[in-house]
C-alpha cells in the first residue's frame, strides 16, 4: 500500500470524487494511511442525468460500506453548460477540461471553507485520460479563492492504485463508465456519420 502523508499534516480531507471506480482504492488507501476522507460529489458535467444518478448512486454504495459521509453537491447541468460556451468542440485535455475541472474544484474549496475542512484533493488525478497539469493547475485556483483551504496535489495513479482500483472495480461489480461524463465527449464515442 502507497505511504502517504498529507501536505499539512491534518488527517480529514475532503475528496472530490468523480466516481466510484476511481474512489475506491484512493479511499482505500488513505483510510490506511489514518487519513479519514469525507466524500465530495460534484460532477454537473455528466451528461444526461441518469447517467449522473448511476455513477452517483455506485460511488454512494462504496462510501457507505466505508462508513464514511458522503456530500452529494447539486447537479446543475444547465449552469455547468453555460459556463463551457465556445469551447463545445475543443478536443479532451483542451481548455474545456480545464474549466470544468476549476468549476468543480473550486465548488469543492467553497464547500472545505464552509465546513471546517483545510484541505482537498481530487480523483481525477487517477484517470490516464485527464491532464494532472490541469487538475492540479485548477485545484490551486480553486484553494486560491478560498484562504485557510489547500489544495493536495497527489498523483494518484502511482503506487499500486491502478491495479488496486481494478481490483476493487471486479470485486464490487462496479459499473464502469465509458466516457468522462460531458456530452462532449461522449459525442466522441459515437461513430462518424459519413457526409
Amino acid at each position: 500500500m502507497l505511504q502517504l502523508q498529507t501536505p499539512n499534516g491534518d488527517n480529514r480531507v475532503l475528496l472530490h470524487s468523480c466516481c466510484a471506480p476511481c474512489s475506491s482504492a484512493i479511499i482505500e488507501c488513505m483510510l490506511a494511511n489514518g487519513i479519514r476522507p469525507t466524500v465530495f460529489y460534484c460532477n454537473p458535467n455528466i451528461y444526461p442525468q441518469e447517467e449522473y444518478e448511476i455513477r452517483k448512486n455506485e460511488a454512494i454504495r462504496f462510501v457507505t460500506s466505508k462508513n464514511l459521509d458522503f456530500i452529494d453537491a447539486d447537479y446543475d447541468y444547465a449552469h455547468w453548460k453555460a459556463q463551457m460556451t465556445g469551447l463545445e468542440d475543443e478536443p479532451e485535455r483542451g481548455p474545456r477540461c480545464l474549466r470544468c475541472f476549476t468549476l468543480r474544484l473550486t465548488e469543492t474549496a467553497r464547500y472545505a471553507s464552509e465546513h471546517g475542512f483545510t484541505l482537498f484533493t481530487t480523483t481525477l488525478a487517477s484517470s490516464r485520460w485527464k491532464s494532472l497539469e490541469q487538475i492540479n493547475e485548477a485545484g490551486r485556483r480553486a484553494a486560491a479563492r478560498y484562504p485557510g483551504t489547500l489544495f493536495w496535489e497527489q498523483n494518484w495513479r502511482k503506487g499500486g492504485l491502478q491495479e488496486r482500483r481494478n481490483q476493487l472495480l471486479r470485486e464490487y461489480n462496479f459499473y464502469n463508465q465509458l466516457y468522462c461524463g460531458c456530452e462532449f465527449s461522449m459525442r466522441r464515442l459515437s461513430p462518424p456519420t459519413d457526409k
